[in-house]
């Protein structure tokens, strides 16, 4: 199946609207990505038609929303193949990482023991385990860049040569190189020198774009989120394999990840929904089924082929731009639907206001990887990134605006 993104484009109201009198060109889907009728429909079906809470009642109602909501957690694990029992609802993918950091590592790592992360890590996939390292006194270790923006594997042999690294939180999409990382391989690396090593996947930006197995990249954790998946904002998931969910402590507590209360205590709920206290969301996970619903029905191969054309020609149209400098891999075979550059001369705000101006949405700043702009040794960059509703048509603009960007702005 080939995608006719001029034709999907009718399928997302707010792509409907003009912006500063312009066809709207929304190019900022690696920050959010736009919601389709079918997603809509389907969040409003449920306060409309079938509001209520889940898993207590065993009135009509109560028993369609329990459905809605154990339907998004089958659905999700059916799209990322993936246990349904290791799905756990969150509402972020920052808080699934969290989860992580509090209830495994936390509880096992301390003196003595290595977490490997990398330099290219979103802050959602990098504070809570500096955080953690802060409290427990472990050592973190960071896989740098190469020249072209990858990760430095043979730097990350040296990291692990000692065996001390219990656990590796990487992202497998970089949110700003657009590097996609060889998770299997990073896997393998870190299990061959401790083969009791766990590792943690951000894997925001991957889901929404490539096929993905949890089962084929033999991690333990792999964190997402609805809203960068044609799905709303407030849900996201940590996807587990259920005997590391089982052997960890509850990171928060009450309503119904529990078994029984006592004056002394309490025990906990069956995995999934040890991990899912009080009232959870309902709705959002309503549209969260429907938004794979859709994603299923384009066919992740067709979205990623989708992609890798655009962003071919994204990055081709951006390099006609004098002075613009691309950070990342411009081989769209390594790489995904997000690139950052920046202009000579030019703030990346003023780069932004001038396309805004023109209508052209894309994200300028650090991208919550602070870290990674000092390695690139810049502030800031711009971003345009992509999605199954871009097509040639929003290249134009977009070139317009930095070549009027660069005129009147470059020093």
């Amino acid at each position: 199946m080939t995608i006719d993104a001029a034709s999907l484009r009718s399928r997302f109201p707010t792509l409907g609207r003009e912006l500063e009198g312009r066809r709207l060109v929304y190019l900022d889907s690696a920050a959010s990505s736009q919601t389709p009728d079918t997603v809509l429909d389907a969040m409003d079906r449920y306060y409309r038609f079938s509001r209520s809470n889940v898993h207590r009642g065993v009135y009509p109602l109560a028993e369609e929303a329990t459905d809605l909501y154990e339907g998004a957690r089958t659905a999700l694990a059916r799209f990322v193949d993936a246990d349904p029992r290791g799905v756990v609802f969150t509402k972020n993918a920052t808080e699934a990482c969290n989860l992580v950091a509090y209830s495994w590592v936390r509880a096992r790592l301390g003196p003595g023991d290595t977490l490997l992360t990398t330099v290219m890590e979103h802050h959602a996939n990098h504070v809570p385990f500096t955080y953690a390292a802060q409290a427990c006194g472990f050592e973190v270790r960071h896989i740098p860049l190469t020249e072209d923006g990858r990760l430095d594997l043979d730097v990350a042999r040296e990291l692990v040569a000692d065996g001390t690294v219990r656990f590796l939180a990487v992202g497998h999409v970089s949110n700003v190189l657009g590097t996609i990382n060889d998770i299997p391989a990073l896997s393998a690396l870190v299990r061959d020198a401790n083969p009791e090593a766990v590792v943690h996947v951000d894997g925001t930006q991957a889901v929404p774009h490539l096929p993905v197995s949890f089962r084929d990249l033999d991690v333990d954790f792999y964190a997402v989120t609805g809203h960068k998946m044609l799905g709303p904002t407030g849900i996201g998931a940590l996807i587990a394999r259920p005997e590391r969910l089982e052997a960890m402590e509850p990171f928060l507590a009450g309503g119904d990840m529990i078994r029984d209360v006592t004056l002394e205590g309490a025990t906990w709920n069956d995995v999934p929904h040890k991990f899912e206290a009080g009232t959870p969301m309902i709705a959002e996970a309503a549209g969260l089924g429907a938004a794979v619903t859709m994603l299923e029905e384009l066919g992740m191969d067709a979205v990623r082929e989708h992609e890798v054309a655009f962003t071919g020609a994204l990055i081709d149209a951006l390099l006609t731009v004098d002075g613009l400098t691309i950070h990342g891999p411009t081989d769209t075979a390594v790489r995904g639907g997000a690139v950052s550059f920046a202009i000579d001369g030019v703030h990346p705000h003023d780069v932004g206001a001038m396309l805004g101006s023109k209508g052209v949405c894309v994200r300028v700043g650090h991208h919550c990887t602070k870290p990674l702009m000092r390695c690139l040794g810049v502030a800031a960059t711009t971003r345009a990134s992509a999605y199954v509703y871009n097509d040639l048509d929003d290249l134009e603009p977009l070139v317009e605006g930095l070549e009027a960007a660069r005129t009147f702005f470059a020093r």
